[in-house]
């Protein structure tokens, strides 16, 4: 069957899924009694529940399946992919790199961006301020990585350098380093960059919270004398405790599904992988899809725990 085919056997099928819809509704309409109001509200439901199913939940448990199989996919191989992941040299330091980019990143990007949202909060040039450490949010992390790329550029110490970090170094007297090749410390060098982008997520959200302190609350601290780092401790951060619930586990999300950092800076060489990038090249570059996708569904089971807390603290902020 050509590629012409496929799309119009699925245009035709679209096109009958609404007209049965449409069909649906216009009987429904009709009926004034609970049952056909019943009925209504499944119509409404369906195609979200349908895309669903299709869209993730087929996709999740076909990768849960592949996991247990071979790197072709043809004889089961029970729980050999995962005992690979936490054995294997390599998979161990993806790993490793994967805890160090989940502590680092949340902890460092949130308190930065609690730091930054505390020292300009009401100042002269806070509109300024805060657009300043907000603006890498507005770039993708594609172009976060390529701009750091050359941040990081490597040249010989007695060539001219085009990378502003070596440039230091050799303005400073310095040898040039290899920042995205020397292992372990490359990680760090690309942890910095995931952190400059969501440090001005971290100071949004932290901001609007401190905003909305009660003023009373820190008029009584002042009477009673607290301020300085003592505010800060005892009211600010008691205060905002939820936000800053939410905003760790929203930055550990995004975290674990760094890919993009990776790919485009050291393409997962020089023992940088990450398993939100090992994932793709076990499963796309050397073909192993068992592997690629229990890599796949590890990643899974350690977001859905994250995404389930960071849900209820959400709906806690939300009923304050």
């Amino acid at each position: 069957m050509s590629t012409g085919e496929k799309f119009v056997q699925m245009f035709i099928a679209i096109g009958l899924f609404f007209g049965v819809v449409a069909l649906i509704l216009l009987l429904t309409s009709r009926l004034r009694s609970r049952k056909g109001e019943l009925v209504q509200s499944a119509t409404f439901v369906l195609p979200a529940v349908l895309m669903v199913a299709f869209g993730l939940l087929y996709p999740a448990l076909s990768t849960v399946k592949r996991s247990f199989q071979d790197r072709l996919g043809q004889e089961w191989v029970g729980f050999e992919n995962y005992s690979r992941i936490f054995t294997d040299d390599e998979q161990v330091r993806v790993l490793i790199n994967t805890a160090l980019w989940v502590i680092l990143v949340p902890t460092l990007a949130t308190l930065i961006g609690l730091v930054y949202a505390v020292l300009v909060d009401r100042a002269r040039f806070e509109k300024f301020a805060k657009a300043l450490i907000f603006m890498p949010m507005a770039i993708s992390l594609v172009g976060a990585s390529i701009i750091w790329r050359f941040v990081y550029d490597y040249r010989d110490s007695e060539r001219d350098q085009i990378g502003l970090a070596n440039a230091m170094l050799k303005f400073l007297g310095f040898d040039t380093y290899r920042f995205l090749q020397d292992a372990p410390w490359n990680t760090f060098f690309l942890i910095v960059i995931m952190i400059w982008v969501q440090a001005g997520f971290a100071m949004t959200i932290l901001a609007a919270s401190i905003r909305a302190i009660p003023d009373d609350i820190v008029e009584a601290a002042r009477l009673d004398g607290v301020g300085g780092l003592k505010m800060f401790r005892y009211i600010t951060v008691p205060s905002i405790r939820p936000s800053l619930i939410v905003v760790l586990t929203t930055i550990s999300i995004t975290t674990l599904k760094a890919f993009d950092i990776v790919r485009t800076t050291v393409g997962g060489n020089f023992d940088t992988s990450v398993i939100a990038y090992e994932f793709y090249r076990q499963s796309f570059v050397t073909r192993d899809k068992g592997l690629g996708a229990a890599l796949a569904t590890l990643l899974f089971a350690l977001v859905i725990p994250i995404v389930v807390y960071n849900v209820r603290q959400m709906r806690k902020l939300e009923a304050r």
